[in-house]
């Protein structure tokens, strides 16, 4: 972790202030003055601020139900940030796991753990991501195969990872991917002739949406662990 961001995740302090502090050597790492706002530090070093020890909030593990209309941003843009009608502290030190477009609903899971988050967002890792979609034309019955086998999306040097089709009527499917490519799913369903009308994702990994629309709850210790 930064030294600014373990010296703001210890503290009140934000950005800005963490940094000056440190730029004028009020913060030591193991009895050594550290200037670098950038230099990489871990929980086991002992980093003290104007002489007292630091300690780090604990990380936090969040499931959210997306709204449409909402971004996944930590700040208001053209439309309104996931976490503006949340009573959420500290939403600065937040990021979200594998982002949805604006007018996308669903799962997002929200942490300030980097290393937790990269088992998610990484195809190595092949984690599951199911959508629900609906589309504006019936289905074929050649789309499955195609996901199947991996599709060349426009802009791509690779095709997409195998993904799964489920078909639930012939304009509502689900739809099993192991990766997160810009716009994917809708840019998989555009190569296939059809077009995508609502996205809504309902799982991540092992972990199921269970909130209603707009709602939000911690991990359980049994949920965050299935993704280390």
């Amino acid at each position: 972790m930064r030294l600014d961001k373990f010296v703001c995740k210890s503290t009140a302090l934000n950005r800005a202030n963490a940094i000056q502090l440190i730029q004028n050597g009020a913060v030591t790492v193991n009895e050594q003055v550290e200037t670098h706002e950038f230099a990489q530090v871990h929980e086991n070093n002992t980093i003290r601020l104007q002489g007292h020890t630091l300690t780090p909030r604990p990380f936090r593990y969040i499931l959210m139900h997306k709204l449409a209309g909402t971004i996944c941003s930590n700040i208001d843009e053209v439309y309104p940030s996931l976490f503006s009608a949340t009573n959420l502290e500290h939403t600065e030190e937040l990021h979200i796991a594998g982002r949805l477009d604006a007018d996308t609903t669903g799962l997002v899971l929200i942490t300030d753990d980097g290393h937790w988050s990269f088992n998610i967002t990484t195809p190595t890792q092949h984690c599951e991501k199911v959508y629900r979609v609906g589309l504006s034309r019936p289905i074929r019955g050649d789309e499955a195969e195609r996901f199947k086998q991996g599709i060349m999306l426009q802009g791509e040097s690779k095709p997409t990872l195998p993904a799964k089709l489920d078909v639930l009527s012939p304009q509502d499917v689900l739809l099993t991917i192991t990766e997160g490519k810009f716009h994917q799913v809708k840019r998989m369903f555009s190569a296939v002739g059809n077009r995508v009308v609502t996205l809504h994702r309902d799982r991540i990994g092992e972990v199921l949406l269970d909130v209603d629309a707009g709602e939000w709850r911690y991990l359980s210790d049994e949920e965050i662990a299935s993704f280390r």
